[in-house]
């Protein structure tokens, strides 16, 4: 089979002589063009397509059955622009700035809760777990204090230790949660359309996950209390490890004063249980006041551009916020005493919050949840459920800053980009 494009190719030869000795397959008789005068009736520039745009504005198409308008053409509207018309580009950066700003908000926020607001849950929790306090650390002022002299003595490791356990107990949680969901019936989420039965199985399923996760979660109280002067310097996997050997009953020795798992059982899942119903109920009802108070706005048409991107993600980050600013205000008693049930026995070192050096045992000898929650009143009074108070105030005030400072950056990138 020959190919239909000769050797000598040249364009306007190739029209005059190959093509038109064909005569178009015998359908339209053959015309010869011998001139270049008579090509120019017939070939322009630009080329001759009917409806085509001229590449010099206001020079009329060739004749071709239908006359061109006779008004020149005005330029136009749109620049072509590369990649795309030049009309979407900004819209399309603008969502490409909104999705990579709702990205960085949510890293801000997980990056305050579980990395910037560490020393605030060392120190609280080092404050809970000791009996021989007589400062309760109630305000920010002293807890600020202090953390500034562990600073000092002890260096900044004082501040951050056990950080890797808080992570590997997160993923424990989460992985346990799949897992048991996966082999069992239990929903993992509750719809729209949820009733009692559904609820319960639920929140069986929160409690068993908590079960399971309850070893590792001890081992990792005990990383974050411990003192630095007398710590080893502990993998990262030593939590996974201390976990296990709590559970089979080896690994570092204890005291005959701790406590079996099985009496930790309960105050671990009435603290998670109650955590996590307090902290669904408070994010459902804020954000149903963030919503309403949306919608009214743009009923009022008094809403910005700025303000509806900025609607679509601090919402849920606030109803998350206050979510779990009320459940650990609410339940910060019961967290006091699911602690020191937790350490008793453990044989852990701790450091003296009253001094900010030095260093304390822990000697309890606590019976079960009743006899801890009796002892602490008696001894205590009701403010020593809330020792180290303070260092929740400021866990949240950094994290509020936190995201005032995210919002107001997102809204002067998007006032830009607008």
């Amino acid at each position: 089979m020959h190919p239909r494009r000769p050797d000598g190719f040249d364009g306007l030869g190739y029209r005059s002589g190959a093509r038109d000795e064909q005569g178009f397959g015998g359908a339209f008789p053959a015309r010869s063009f011998s001139s270049a005068s008579d090509l120019s009736h017939w070939v322009t520039t630009p080329p001759d397509i009917p409806g085509s745009r001229n590449l010099h504005w206001g020079e009329k198409s060739p004749p071709y059955g239908v006359p061109a308008p006779s008004t020149p053409l005005e330029g136009p509207a749109e620049e072509p622009f590369p990649g795309g018309g030049g009309s979407s580009v900004p819209g399309q950066s603008s969502e490409q700035l909104n999705r990579f700003a709702g990205f960085g908000i949510g890293l801000a926020s997980l990056f305050t809760e579980n990395v910037l607001a560490h020393p605030c849950i060392v120190l609280r929790r080092q404050c809970q777990v000791n009996y021989h306090a007589r400062h309760y650390h109630l305000t920010p002022f002293t807890v600020i204090n202090i953390m500034y002299s562990f600073n000092k003595t002890q260096g900044p490791r004082a501040l951050w230790k056990g950080m890797g356990s808080t992570f590997i107990v997160q993923g424990v949680t989460l992985g346990a949660e799949g897992i048991i969901s996966e082999f069992t019936p239990l929903p993992r989420e509750i719809s729209h359309k949820w009733n009692p039965k559904q609820i319960g199985e639920h929140l069986l399923l929160k409690s068993l996950t908590y079960i399971v996760a309850m070893p590792f979660y001890s081992a990792s109280l005990i990383e974050t209390v411990q003192s630095e002067i007398i710590r080893d310097n502990a993998g990262i996997l030593e939590c996974v490890k201390e976990g296990i050997g709590r559970v089979i009953g080896l690994g570092v020795p204890h005291s005959k004063r701790l406590l079996p798992l099985l009496s930790l059982i309960f105050p671990t899942v009435l603290h998670g249980v109650l955590h996590y119903i307090i902290s669904s109920v408070i994010q459902k009802i804020v954000l149903l006041i963030l919503k309403r108070k949306t919608y009214n706005s743009h009923l009022a048409e008094s809403t910005s551009p700025v303000q509806s991107m900025l609607d679509a993600y601090f919402p849920e980050l606030i109803a998350n916020f206050a979510a779990s600013l009320c459940s650990d205000v609410i339940l910060y008693p019961l967290e006091t005493v699911l602690h020191r049930l937790h350490i008793q026995g453990t044989r852990t070192i701790i450091d003296n919050t009253d001094l900010g050096y030095e260093v304390l045992p822990i000697n309890t000898q606590y019976e079960g949840m009743r006899d801890c929650i009796n002892t602490i009143r008696q001894e205590e009074g009701v403010l020593g459920f809330y020792k180290g108070f303070g260092a929740v105030v400021i866990q949240y005030t950094l994290h509020a800053a936190v995201l005032q400072i995210t919002k107001i950056i997102y809204s002067t990138l998007l006032q830009n980009s607008v």
